[in-house]
């Protein structure tokens, strides 16, 4: 087992406290996460996703380039769009626009009409594609991060980990960071290669981005949850938000709360 440094919440304040420009950061974003722009049923999730300890610890910075990989309906992009707004670019590696599946179209043309020309609240976003053939995520070595939110195991079902991971680290400066935030599995346990349960084990992350030329930096346990035991009959949909199982043992399952989360911060070395 490699030894991954921890930074926990109380040491992240601490930083914050002590560095002025980071502390003015820090009030940018959390002026964004208070804004009433936000979805209300994405503001109750901020207890599980605990968007601003993630993205400070991450290291994001008004001016970056910034890429969210298959931002979905845009919980993240919420955050992240208005807060590069007017300082930096923001990117959003959605999926084929091609696709046939119906979600999928559903889901891209309700992200374009919330997100894209609207430069009053979320600035200018930059739809891009993200898919197991089309890769040009942003300009190669131009975004300073990149970050991906609970999507590993989708990858790992449909067979095409290695090209994403790859496709991020082609968009990235050097010195760029990767924020991978995702359910993670018990390390005891096999890992099914196609993660059909939605957890992947630490490790497995690890050596993926490690196998894409990756370095990993930090881990932090900020997206936590000792109570998730990671064994479900529905795997990591049997908790919320999506409660697969419905009302069977729903209160033991909204007691356990949203997944155990992994985040890991990885830099693309200097060329």
């Amino acid at each position: 087992m490699k030894s991954h440094k921890t930074i926990t919440r109380a040491l992240l304040v601490l930083t914050l406290m002590s560095m002025p420009g980071l502390a003015q950061d820090a009030d940018r974003l959390k002026s964004v996460i208070a804004s009433d722009t936000r979805t209300p049923k994405n503001v109750v999730r901020d207890n599980y996703r605990r968007p601003f300890e993630t993205l400070m610890f991450l290291g994001i910075e008004p001016g970056m380039t910034v890429v969210e990989i298959w931002p979905g309906s845009g919980w993240y992009s919420e955050i992240l769009a208005p807060y590069l707004a007017g300082t930096g670019l923001f990117y959003a590696a959605s999926y084929d626009q091609e696709s046939t599946s119906k979600y999928v179209r559903r889901t891209l043309k309700a992200y374009s009409k919330k997100f894209i020309g609207k430069p009053d609240i979320y600035g200018e976003v930059i739809l891009t594609e993200l898919s197991s053939t089309k890769t040009d995520i942003a300009p190669p070595g131009s975004a300073d991060m990149v970050l991906t939110f609970r999507s590993v195991h989708s990858w790992m079902k449909r067979g095409y980990e290695a090209v994403i991971f790859d496709a991020m680290y082609q968009a990235l400066k050097p010195g760029g960071v990767l924020g991978v935030v995702e359910h993670r599995g018990d390390p005891d346990v096999w890992q099914d290669p196609q993660a059909l349960s939605g957890y992947v084990n630490e490790e497995y992350v690890i050596d993926l981005a490690e196998e894409a030329g990756f370095t990993l930096a930090e881990s932090s346990e900020v997206n936590a949850n000792p109570k998730d035991t990671a064994d479900h009959p529905e795997g990591v949909w049997t908790l919320p938000p999506t409660l697969r199982l419905k009302d069977q043992d729903r209160a033991y399952y909204m007691d356990i709360g949203e997944s155990d989360r992994m985040t890991l911060k990885f830099i693309k070395p200097d060329e």
